[in-house]
């Protein structure tokens, strides 16, 4: 009688999987089932996880829906894809850490940003949005970060800073009639946050630009 073979080992969670994972945890503590105590519990459990068991073992006990779920075909509007539906990033919680949010991902009808002693980038840029009108809220406490929106796209914001600041730097840009609309609220306590329009410059842009600087002074001077 031979042996049986060896069962398959489970399969190695990525990188993906890990932020997938920590998007279901946000749901569910926007949506009660978890406390604010128990996402903090699990977080570090899910970027130490090796699986897709161990992965899978941190939601077995909750109910949360896909940011998949079905939903009316995307439309590119105003510089932004919008499609209508549920699911997408509600929280972004960064607690002396970071999070960079970029590329392609699909953002919550109202998003909330929460920096304590840490800091978030959040691009829009590639991002795609569940309603034509999208808030953004983002709370610094000893912590900032740096929001980025298309050009294309209605930004409205409001702000508030004690013993911190918030830098809003969009220009004289007048969104398209039926552009999607952001709306961004800022609460900074020693800290602060800046909105800006655009991508980010690359390092090689950045260099450039430096460069260019310098040979404007020097065409300048005597």
């Amino acid at each position: 009688m031979t042996d049986p073979p060896d069962a398959l080992p489970d399969r190695r969670a990525s990188d993906a999987d890990r932020e997938r994972v920590v998007e279901l945890l946000q749901h569910a503590l926007s949506d009660g089932q978890l406390t604010v105590d128990e996402l903090e519990e699990r977080v570090p459990s899910v970027y130490a996880a090796r699986t897709r068991t161990e992965l899978d073992r941190l939601t077995a006990d909750l109910s949360v829906a896909s940011a998949d779920d079905a939903a009316p075909a995307s439309v590119q509007a105003g510089g932004l894809s919008v499609r209508e539906g549920p699911g997408g990033t509600r929280w972004v919680v960064s607690i002396m850490g970071g999070h960079d949010k970029g590329g392609r991902w699909r953002l919550a009808r109202r998003c909330t940003v929460l920096n304590i002693m840490g800091g978030s980038d959040i691009d829009l840029n590639d991002a795609e949005v569940s309603a034509p009108a999208t808030e953004l809220n983002v709370f610094s406490i000893m912590g900032g970060g740096d929001i980025r929106v298309p050009h294309g796209v209605d930004v409205q914001v409001s702000n508030f800073a004690l013993m911190g600041g918030n830098g809003v730097k969009l220009g004289d840009e007048v969104a398209p009639p039926g552009a999607p609309t952001v709306h961004i609220r800022l609460v900074s306590i020693m800290g602060g946050a800046d909105v800006s329009r655009g991508r980010k410059p690359t390092r090689e842009e950045r260099k450039r630009e430096r460069e260019l600087r310098k040979a404007r002074r020097r065409d300048l001077d005597p």
